[in-house]
């Protein structure tokens, strides 16, 4: 079937997944060291001071080579080109069913983008819990498959959703305030600029703005989702406990940096992507 005949959902489907493999491959290495700041043991390093983004970086140069940076990008590829096509054709599917004339305002721009990540978010939450832990450099899995077989063989396959509270409490927040941000910012720019070729730069732009402040608020939900991940017999209430206990408050903010960078590059290039080839294939974004 060619594109062009293809469903609107379909279409929103194929545009989400190829922008989102282009963002994935390229911030993949800040997701790694992210991940690592994340579930950095307290003590582990006695007398080596702060352990930041770029000695981390270094770090798994120096250990695991250049292209242990990309360590995990497999299970990455595996959530996150079925999950955007799923968040972008969700998305499109809501926003033409309920808006199909005019724009949603902030609220309903909200409703809109956590909607449609609870929806990818509940679908793909099994290849993320084997993502974080391909990323940590605690498990030793050979593959996405195998990593699925170990966990259901040896935890059950309910360890599959461990952290869909903390997931959820991160992942709809973001992509909620991070739409409303983006939309409304779009929203205010001058029409000639909205309809000139420098608008995909403006849409970048308005996408960085919006994936900053989306990050910061919704920091803490991702540290205490990463440690449920990694040590499935955490709770969510447990986890947080033991985040505080361990490094004070300061604690729900590790990895903040390279979070933000990889989140608001990640979402700014898939929005900028996906609506430059919706417009192309003359459809709505």
């Amino acid at each position: 079937m060619e594109l062009s005949l293809a469903h609107p959902a379909i279409k929103a489907f194929m545009c989400g997944s190829l922008s989102g493999t282009c963002s994935t491959l390229l911030f993949q290495p800040l997701d790694l060291v992210k991940t690592r700041l994340q579930t950095l043991q307290s003590g582990v390093q006695p007398g080596s001071g702060r352990v930041g983004m770029v000695s981390m970086l270094l770090s798994v140069v120096r250990t695991e080579k250049l292209l242990g940076l990309w360590k995990g990008v497999s299970p990455s590829f595996a959530r996150t080109i079925p999950g955007v096509g799923i968040y972008f054709s969700t998305y499109n599917t809501l926003k033409q069913h309920y808006f199909p004339e005019g724009s949603p305002g902030a609220v309903e721009a909200v409703l809109l983008g956590g909607g449609a990540r609870t929806v990818a978010g509940v679908i793909m939450l099994p290849v993320t819990v084997i993502k974080t832990r391909f990323e940590c450099g605690r498990y030793s899995y050979g593959s996405v498959a195998g990593a699925l077989r170990s966990v259901c063989r040896t935890e059950g396959p309910a360890a599959l959703f461990s952290g869909l509270m903390a997931t959820l409490l991160r992942d709809v927040p973001f992509s909620g305030i991070y739409v409303m941000f983006y939309t409304q910012t779009k929203a205010s720019l001058p029409k000639e600029i909205s309809s000139s070729p420098s608008a995909p730069v403006a849409n970048f732009s308005c996408g960085l703005l919006a994936g900053v402040l989306a990050s910061l608020i919704t920091q803490p939900a991702d540290v205490v989702k990463t440690h449920v991940q990694v040590n499935p017999q955490l709770r969510t209430a447990e986890a947080i406990r033991y985040i505080y206990m361990e490094h004070g408050v300061q604690g729900f903010f590790r990895g903040a940096v390279p979070r933000s960078l990889r989140r608001t590059m990640m979402a700014a290039m898939a929005w900028t992507v996906y609506e430059q080839m919706m417009a192309h294939i003359g459809l709505k974004s």
